[in-house]
Formats: structure tokens, C-alpha cells, sequence
């Protein structure tokens, strides 16, 4: 029986590495299926000052924001284009410094092909994949709490981060795994918060995003929104309770992660990140190593943290930041592969 109707996850998202050689060079992805990203985030990995670059297809190739910071979004290429398998770099010492090694995870939306979307109160442009669960939302915000915004997927996103564009103002992230009344904030350590202020104390529906009055989700300004719904099979984002010992919790998904970002919700915890791609001291066996964090500039840092198995995933620290005894940890995951795919055939752990 077939367990997902996403075959190939890579149609949909896969991980590129690069070295930077400071010209004009074309990235190409590797996966078995080829993919034009509409998302692309991108991080030095050698560089200890070098910015997390998020760049979409419906702001343009010419505008990024940091995930790192609360800065507004800046006009400067650092990538020429979105190409059917892959992107062309600038020479742009963001993603481009030479002898530097690179990371970058795309997603696929909609080839760049967007819609006015009425579904909210406010008018919302979207680029949207129904079949990954994914879509860019842009709008302009009016500061009213219980404003609302269309995302055009078609069931409740169970993730959504907002960025004011216009103004220095931290990110927002609704995540199901701590509910509407909290939230957090992707360039920050800080603990999940309490306030209306940040979604109207409204979990998304299946056709819109609830807003609050904060200036990070409805700024009287240009806005982005990055909206995820989870699909068996390919992906999921949830929550689990750290146990304090190095022989943590196992985290069932349903398929092999290619991707996983993890934030314990207490304060002073980073928001980590491990992938396939970037395991080379234990490829293809575990533990994963090679961690980077979504909210800081630092350099890829090797640990023992984390088994990437056949049907989810095993923490392998005591640490605070992966295991924090009794503390709610939210995760987003991405598929490798499904457990079992169309054909009925079950995947193998690494």
C-alpha cells in the first residue's frame, strides 16, 4: 500500500554544496529529479560572520533577508537566477566568497508563477505548491489584530514565518507544536512567548493565516510569509519531550529526513539544522554531524547529536538545545525518502 503521493521528494526540495570562487558559476542539484527552487536559503559554512541568505522567487533574485537577523530586506544580488535545476550565483561574497564552502536548501513553489489571493481581509499575493505543502505569501500588513491572509494551500499550514520587509523587526513563527497563543522568533535563542499580539491566538485555517497587531506579522508594510502543511511521506513538523540523556527521544516521521531544524522553546536555545548532504565524517552511516544555526552566523560545527533513520529520527545528546529534560522541543523535517513509497516498497535506514 502506498504510503505518500510524493514519490521522489526531491521534485520538491533537495540540498546543493558549492565552493565559492568569487565569479559567475551556475549550481547545479544532483537529486534524481530536477528542480527549479523558488526558495533557496543559503549559508557560508566555513565563514564565522556570514549571514543565513533566504531568497524567493516571487520577491526577486535581487532581494534577500537574513535568517540570522532582524534586519530589513536588502536589494543586492546575490544569486542571477532561478534555473531548472538549480541557480547561478553572482560574485557577491554572500554565497560567493572564494575558497569558502556553501550550503543551500531549495524548496519548489511555482515556477515564480503567483496569484492574487482574496481568501483574508487583506489582498495576498501567492505562489503555492499543493502537492508540497508549500507557499510564499507577500502582502502589505495593517497592524489590526484578526487580520487575515490567504496562503493558497488548501489545508492548515502547521508552520508559517513572517518577516517585515521594510523595517528591522525580528521574524514571527507560528508552529503547531506550541499553538497560536505563543511564539517564536527565528533569529533569536528566546523562549516561545505568550501574546495575542503575534497570531490573534488563532491556529491557521485551510484557507487563511490569522495576524495580530505585532509589526513582524502585519507591519503597515510590505511583509513575506514562508507557509508549510505537512504531507505524509515528505514531510512533518511537530513537537517532542526532551528526556535529559544521551539516549534521547526517537521521533517517528514516516520517512527517511533528509532535513531537519529542531528549537528547544526555552529561552537561550538555538534553532539547529543538520542534512544529508553535509554528513561526510560518518556518510552514509550516523550519527549526522555538521550543525549550523539558523540564528547565528557561526560556522558549521561537527557533533554527535542526531541518527537519521529509515522512519525518523534518534537524539543522541543530553544537551539543552536537542534534550532538555522535560522541555517541548518543535522540529520541521523533510523527506529523503518515504517509508513507503508508490511502488510499495519500503526505504532502508542509512
Amino acid at each position: 500500500m502506498a504510503y505518500t503521493t510524493i514519490t521522489d521528494p526531491s521534485a520538491y526540495f533537495q540540498t546543493a554544496l558549492w565552493t565559492g570562487d568569487g565569479s559567475t558559476p551556475t549550481i547545479t542539484n544532483d537529486g534524481n529529479s530536477d528542480l527549479q527552487p523558488d526558495w533557496l536559503w543559503g549559508k557560508n559554512r566555513t565563514g564565522t560572520a556570514d549571514n543565513h541568505y533566504l531568497i524567493d522567487s516571487t520577491r526577486g533574485t535581487n532581494k534577500y533577508v537574513f535568517s540570522n537577523s532582524n534586519s530589513a530586506e536588502i536589494t543586492n544580488a546575490a544569486i542571477s537566477s532561478f534555473n531548472s535545476d538549480g541557480f547561478t550565483l553572482t560574485s557577491d561574497v554572500g554565497l560567493n566568497r572564494s575558497g569558502s564552502t556553501y550550503v543551500g536548501w531549495q524548496w519548489k513553489a511555482n515556477g515564480g508563477t503567483t496569484a492574487s489571493n482574496t481568501d483574508g481581509s487583506i489582498t495576498s499575493t501567492v505562489q503555492a505548491n499543493t502537492t508540497a505543502g508549500f507557499s510564499i505569501v507577500t502582502y502589505t500588513g495593517n497592524n489590526t489584530g484578526g487580520a487575515t491572509i490567504g496562503h493558497g494551500l488548501g489545508v492548515a499550514p502547521k508552520v508559517v514565518f513572517t518577516k517585515t520587509r521594510a523595517i528591522a523587526d525580528n521574524w514571527l513563527v507560528y508552529h503547531e507544536g506550541i499553538g497560536a497563543t505563543k511564539y517564536l522568533t527565528l533569529n533569536t535563542t528566546s523562549a516561545s512567548a505568550t501574546s495575542t499580539g503575534a497570531w490573534n491566538d488563532t491556529a491557521p485555517s485551510s484557507t487563511v493565516v490569522t495576524l495580530g497587531s505585532f509589526d513582524n506579522s502585519n507591519d503597515n508594510d510590505n511583509m513575506v510569509a514562508y507557509c508549510f502543511a505537512e504531507i505524509q511521506g515528505y514531510s512533518e513538523f511537530s513537537s517532542y519531550t526532551g528526556n535529559g540523556n544521551a539516549d534521547g527521544p526517537f521521533v517517528y516521521t514516516g520517512f527517511k529526513p533528509t532535513w531537519v531544524m529542531i528549537k528547544n522553546t526555552i529561552a537561550g536555545e538555538d534553532w539547529l539544522i543538520w542534512d544529508v548532504k553535509r554528513d561526510t565524517a560518518n556518510a552514509p552511516g550516523n550519527p549526522m554531524t555538521g550543525r549550523l544555526k539558523a540564528n547565528d552566523t557561526i560556522a558549521e560545527v561537527n557533533g554527535n547529536d542526531i541518527d537519521f533513520l529509515s522512519n525518523g529520527f534518534k537524539i543522541r545528546t543530553d544537551s539543552g538545545y536537542g534534550n532538555g529534560s522535560g522541555n517541548t522541543i518543535i522540529y520541521m523535517a523533510f523527506a529523503e525518502n518515504p517509508f513507503v513509497a508508490t511502488n510499495g516498497l519500503p526505504t532502508t535506514a542509512r
